[in-house]
């Protein structure tokens, strides 16, 4: 307290007990209250953090400072962005998704457009390579990565579960016991192929698996569902992405002429090409390249190896659990993902017939919109300079992975077929 001269004197002790008791009563009545309100399942407790986000939304700061409190759309934009990130680490609350995800849709929108014009042109690998060119030639500010973290994560497992609608266990029981038996051996022994060279290799169980996953199963979206469980580093994901477009785009002009050389008949290259062929989109445009009657049956098969992602996630859902920590207290990954029983469920309807073909249009085109953002966001977060850091094994591995999921392939299309 100042005096009438100018210098300062030490306050009563019942002033000092008086002002920090009422003090740490705001603090704690605060905090108490922020904890109710934005506390989710799994985030970590805030409840005796009581200078921190809680007095600055009370507008008190940790040194007893005043800060002016948010505004009702600051705060709604906060809890968005603690809802969307709530119980990831590396993550803090409140972190702002509404840049990010404001660029990811003005870029699908863009991409989809092109589209329009490009049908032989995946808009989900053709959104890849437009998130990695503007990642590395236009530096990306940092508030726009929680928004593209979200798109990456979020978006893409409702992508991935409504891609449910586009199958029906009709169409894939149609294929015959001898087509749906060789579809389950390219998953199960390309992905434990893949594993084994991979070890040979050196790789990280996780970098092979996300190589494996997308080679032998649907792509990209294989790899990025498998990092929802396994929870890989952004290197080993992008770089099993970027593998997935290399090789499945250099197997649409591959393929077709290997078919003619072998003097397959247009069944046995669609089984060939649907087994093979890694994304859903390059299949199509491989199917295409050989004929009608390969098209339709290439998609089939591609489909029937996408249904097989439950499965297999299930299993690496009860592998992580097994090597994760059992202490109490710790969070175990489900052993099926939410977005995973949504795709089966959605499968599940799509084969009742009880939906019109208008909303099997209207889901398909979002299914479509959210897998384009999603992988534009993954794009985002290509770094030409870590691709180098990773070296040349996990090229080797694709290459190598791309010639035995496509070996398997062929046998089993040459038997079936």
């Amino acid at each position: 307290m100042r005096c009438r001269f100018g210098r300062y004197r030490t306050p009563p002790i019942h002033e000092t007990v008086v002002g920090m008791t009422s003090l740490d009563s705001s603090r704690e009545a605060a905090s108490a209250d922020d904890a109710a309100d934005t506390t989710e399942p799994g985030t970590p407790d805030r409840t005796g953090d009581t200078g921190g986000a809680a007095g600055a939304q009370r507008g008190i700061g940790s040194s007893g400072t005043h800060i002016p409190a948010r505004t009702p759309r600051q705060r709604w934009r906060a809890r968005l962005g603690r809802r969307a990130f709530a119980g990831r680490p590396g993550v803090a609350a409140g972190v702002d998704i509404v840049p990010g995800l404001s660029l990811t849709v003005a870029i699908t929108a863009l991409v989809l457009g092109i589209a329009q014009f490009t049908p032989t042109v995946s808009p989900l690998l053709l959104a890849i390579v437009v998130g990695a060119v503007l990642a590395n030639c236009v530096p990306l500010p940092q508030r726009v990565q929680p928004g593209l973290q979200f798109s990456a994560k979020r978006l893409l497992r409702i992508g991935v579960a409504l891609l449910g609608l586009q199958l029906t266990f009709a169409d894939i029981l149609g294929l015959g016991p001898a087509v749906i038996a060789v579809v389950v051996a390219i998953v199960a022994l390309g992905i434990g192929g893949t594993m084994i060279m991979g070890r040979l290799l050196g790789l990280s169980w996780t970098q092979r698996l996300l190589i494996a996953c997308g080679f032998s199963i649907c792509g990209a979206a294989a790899a990025a569902a498998v990092d929802g469980v396994v929870d890989a580093e952004d290197e080993e994901v992008l770089t099993a992405i970027a593998l997935v477009v290399v090789f499945g785009t250099i197997m649409i002009g591959a393929l077709p002429l290997l078919s003619n050389v072998l003097g397959l008949d247009e069944r046995t290259a669609g089984i060939w090409a649907g087994g093979a062929v890694h994304e859903v989109a390059q299949v199509v445009a491989t199917g295409g390249a050989i004929g009608g009657a390969a098209l339709t049956v290439a998609v089939v098969v591609k489909l029937a190896r996408v249904v097989l992602l439950a499965p297999v996630l299930a299993v690496i859902g009860w592998q992580v659990r097994r090597r994760e920590d059992t202490a109490p207290g710790t969070r175990r990954p489900p052993l099926i993902p939410l977005f995973v029983v949504a795709f089966l469920a959605c499968a599940a309807l799509r084969t009742t017939g009880l939906l019109p073909e208008s909303a099997l249009a209207t889901a398909k085109l979002l299914q479509t919109a959210l897998l384009t953002a999603a992988m534009f966001a993954l794009g985002a977060g290509v770094r030409l300079a870590a691709l180098r850091r990773v070296g040349p094994r996990p090229l080797i591995l694709a290459l190598l992975s791309t010639a035995w999921v496509a070996g398997i392939a062929l046998a089993g299309a040459m038997i079936a077929g």
